[in-house]
């Protein structure tokens, strides 16, 4: 097997092991363990707990050992902690143990992109090229995971409660491991011999903190921990909006197949993960950000007015079709921006920077933020106004309208304030580390 089909591979399974519980732990959380906007708020900002340390320390680790070893040893043990998640009923309980278990995979999706970015271009190809395509693989994994799912927990399929999620993503996450440690070649990018001569930042890998002095990765940083806020929120209330009664029947097309609808949204990014060589060439960084967060208003917004009709179920699947360019004009675009601005030898800890803004510190203030929003405001005894078809209501003060609020505000900041309009490889970065 070659390595574009060794990556492909791990792109698959990395994403199946995070789309086969994910996009169900809402309606597990809110509808089967009868947790509350908050609770649930703290179980999911679990994903960003986790962002907020370990993917710096794993990268770091990555850019001193082998990364190839880093990233198999990590699913390893992510595969083993979910198992224990069907077991628990305490909100604060699996609350700690979901934490444990995203200490082990958050810090993977960082690695996966510097670990593919490595084998790429030790093959001589070009990772902004070569590289969604191989991405794209990642997103089909999701897909296949979602269906999977909802075939295992719908009365239609095997009809088995939720739980059984996480079962699916311990499976898929062995499988990973054990594949990407007998195909993935060494990769190392310290060198022992010299490293009693480097500076304490250079040893500790946090030389990467040194891209937060120039004003363009700065701005980056910060919108992208903004950005971070919003991006999953969709993925966080989106089963659990299809799937209420009160807005879309049980026993209806779009409650029936909520997980399946939803996979629309993966199925979109297969699309538009295609495009971002092109756009990245044809429109720089400041453009296909901008699109991506106007992506997430329309995003936002055609969930808040779609109802139980044609024309809502119609809005609902225009939004999962726009979600393709939100996701992944800014996590992919993202991530390679970062691989362009940042030396070679601290690739791995650059990207661990980058999921610490985005799904680390912009994911945990997004998700409290959300729960106390969601708790406060639009949950009364367990039902939710989620738009304006909740109870009949005819204002605009819902939920997805907040997000979508929120997700227009950070776009007419960025772009009154990123100058970064190209997409030029920024070498005074790599002279400043060195």
């Amino acid at each position: 097997m070659n390595a574009k089909n060794k990556l492909i591979v791990i792109n698959f399974l990395q994403f199946f092991v995070w789309g086969a519980w994910m996009m169900t732990l809402a309606h597990y959380g809110l509808v089967e363990k009868g947790w509350n906007g908050k609770q649930f708020g703290l179980v999911f900002s679990t994903m960003g707990f986790a962002s907020l340390v370990m993917p710096i320390l794993f990268g770091i680790i990555a850019d001193k050992w082998k990364a190839n070893n880093v990233f198999s040893i990590l699913h390893l043990l992510f595969g083993a902690t979910m198992c224990f998640l069907p077991l628990i009923n305490s909100p604060i309980s699996f609350f700690w143990v979901l934490l444990i278990a995203m200490c082990f995979y958050m810090p993977t999706l960082g690695l996966n992109n510097s670990v593919g970015f490595s084998v790429l271009k030790n093959e001589g190809k070009d990772p902004t090229k070569d590289f969604p395509p191989i991405r794209v693989w990642g997103t089909v994994g999701f897909i296949v995971a979602m269906w999977t799912t909802n075939f295992f927990t719908k009365e239609w399929g095997l009809g088995f409660s939720i739980k059984v999620s996480f079962i699916i993503a311990a499976i898929g996450a062995f499988c990973l491991s054990l594949f990407s440690a007998l195909a993935l070649p060494n990769i190392r990018n310290a060198n022992k011999e010299t490293l009693h001569r480097k500076s304490f930042l250079e040893k500790f890998g946090l030389q990467a903190f040194v891209l937060f002095r120039q004003r363009k990765m700065f701005l980056f940083f910060l919108f992208s921990m903004l950005l971070g806020a919003a991006l999953q929120l969709s993925n966080a209330y989106g089963d659990a909006f299809l799937q209420d009664p009160n807005v879309f029947p049980k026993g209806g097309l779009i409650n029936n197949f909520s997980t399946i609808i939803l996979s629309f949204s993966q199925i979109s990014e297969t699309l538009f993960i295609l495009a971002i060589p092109f756009c990245m060439r044809k429109f720089g960084i400041k453009k296909v950000m901008l699109f991506c967060m106007m992506a997430w208003v329309l995003r936002f917004g055609l969930f808040g007015i779609a109802d139980n009709s044609m024309l809502g179920f119609f809005l609902i699947i225009t939004s999962c079709v726009i979600y393709g360019m939100a996701f992944d004009f800014f996590n992919i675009s993202g991530a390679l921006f970062v691989e362009q601005n940042t030396d070679t030898h601290i690739q791995s800890s650059a990207q661990g920077v980058f999921m610490l803004m985005t799904n680390g510190i912009g994911s945990v203030l997004g998700n409290l933020a959300a729960g106390y929003v969601i708790a406060n405001h639009f949950e009364d005894n367990g039902l939710r106004i989620w738009n304006i078809g909740s109870f009949d209501n005819p204002t605009c003060g819902n939920i997805w309208f907040v997000f979508a609020g929120y997700a227009a505000v950070v776009m007419i900041a960025f772009a009154i304030t990123f100058k970064g309009s190209n997409n030029q490889i920024n070498k005074s970065t790599n002279q400043q580390i060195k």
